[in-house]
């Protein structure tokens, strides 16, 4: 299985919830087989940066690949993009 972690900022606070919304529409592709979108707690005073994160897991490679080609993953990142100021992404192997 693959972890997929997606870290946002907001170039502009008042964007968190467009920036929700349309990383929510990843969540319509069906090769996860968990996904989620949440905010930042922001209850680390070392850690603030990150307004939004996405959490997902697939059971291999080519599912996370599938993911990414996905139309509606290309619709998701020309929405966000604009409204985003920072994007750190990890996969990992469990």
């Amino acid at each position: 299985m693959i972890r997929h972690i997606v870290f946002f900022s907001a170039r502009d606070k008042a964007d968190i919830p467009a920036i929700v919304s349309g990383l929510s529409k990843l969540g319509d592709i069906p090769h996860s087989r968990h996904f989620e979108v949440r905010l930042n707690g922001k209850v680390d005073p070392m850690g603030n940066d990150v307004d939004v994160i996405v959490y997902a897991e697939f059971d291999d490679a080519e599912a996370l690949a599938a993911y990414k080609a996905d139309p509606i993953y290309a619709e998701s990142t020309r929405t966000v993009r604009p409204m985003r100021e920072l994007r750190y992404s990890a996969d990992y192997e469990t």
